[in-house]
């Protein structure tokens, strides 16, 4: 697991399976990034091969915790495997899902204009 700043976002870059064994990594990792301040995170899951409940479970708690700070979490994916569990989940209702890291970026900065004070 990989972050760097592009664009004014923290990209999370993920890979291999997110189950109940490695699922705690992923929550202390979104965890350190929220408490140092970084509220709008995309998380890259193109290298996921595997998602569970648990790992669903981290993704909604990290959601949450940006949310409480005005934040937002954008998710990269294009597996039809992993699509598959958000679909069935009902969670591509809850997540804005992108094809690219450059997309998620995108949608996520202009959402933030939209919500912008006037």
């Amino acid at each position: 697991m990989t972050s760097r700043e592009e664009s004014g976002r923290t990209v999370v870059e993920v890979s291999g399976e997110i189950d109940v064994y490695t699922a705690p990594t992923l929550r202390e990792r979104l965890n350190e990034l929220v408490g140092a301040g970084h509220h709008h995170l995309v998380v890259d899951m193109e290298g996921v091969e595997f998602l569970d409940s648990t790992g669903l479970g981290v993704l909604v708690g990290g959601l949450k915790r940006v949310r409480s700070h005005d934040g937002s979490l954008h998710l990269v994916c294009q597996r039809e495997k992993i699509l598959k569990v958000f679909r069935i989940t009902g969670l591509t209702k809850v997540f804005p899902i992108h094809d690219t890291v450059a997309d998620a970026i995108a949608a996520s900065a202009s959402s933030d204009e939209a919500n912008a004070p006037s």
